[in-house]
């Protein structure tokens, strides 16, 4: 499909929700992908990408940003404790902010340093248990815990559950930010962004659809 359908894609589904163009930022997913496609991706102009394995996201953006000014990168995958300063250093943005021990950490790290990443709480909307992310009935309480840790929390992030219809999770989600008063909803991927831009997504995650499937061997 390739990035410049997933643009125009994105643009569709602004005016179709009555939203202002270019208020959708696309996060292009490049885990586990050849170096190659992503330097073609960084060549057509894209500068915001998503990781979810903290070492991968290591060993490959610091030489590319130096390559490609201006570039950002999000945390999109779980986010073990143990992993949190070096992640901290390392992405512009944490989508998967979900348990207490990890606020208090990145907490810490904040207070020590005078700067945080941009961060969103990671909602299981689905409550699969299986999956990370709080619980919905607990989200107001987490937030409002997060935000005594004085931690900038900008928004909320879900990851459907897989084979059902997206959308009242991302109503669901909604819901919960604005009750919160937060403006940053990271949801929609590949096969569901343009229903998620419908509900006030202002983050879609979108990978395959850009760069080709995945290899994990």
């Amino acid at each position: 499909m390739g990035l410049t359908e997933i643009k125009s894609r994105i643009a569709v589904a602004e005016t179709a929700a009555g939203r202002p163009q270019g208020t959708v930022t696309l996060i292009a997913v490049s885990k586990v992908q050849p170096l190659e496609r992503v330097i073609a991706t960084l060549e057509q102009g894209q500068r915001i990408f998503g990781e979810n394995y903290v070492q991968e996201a290591a060993g490959k953006w610091p030489d590319l940003r130096s390559r490609f000014p201006g570039t950002a990168v999000h945390m999109i995958g779980p986010l073990q404790t143990n992993k949190a300063r070096l992640a901290f250093d390392l992405f512009d943005a944490i989508h998967t902010l979900d348990r207490p021990s990890l606020a208090d950490k990145l907490s810490r790290l904040a207070q020590a340093q005078g700067r945080c990443p941009m961060l969103f709480v990671q909602v299981n909307t689905g409550a699969e248990p299986q999956k990370a992310g709080i619980l919905p009935d607990d989200a107001d309480a987490f937030i409002a815990d997060c935000r005594a840790k004085d931690l900038p929390v900008a928004g909320l992030m879900c990851i459907p559950p897989e084979d059902t219809d997206s959308t009242p999770h991302f109503v669901h989600l909604a819901e919960i930010a604005t009750r919160n008063g937060l403006s940053q909803l990271s949801m929609g991927m590949s096969s569901d962004f343009e229903a998620a831009i419908a509900r006030g997504a202002t983050h879609v995650r979108v990978g395959s659809a850009i760069f080709g499937a995945r290899s994990y061997a």
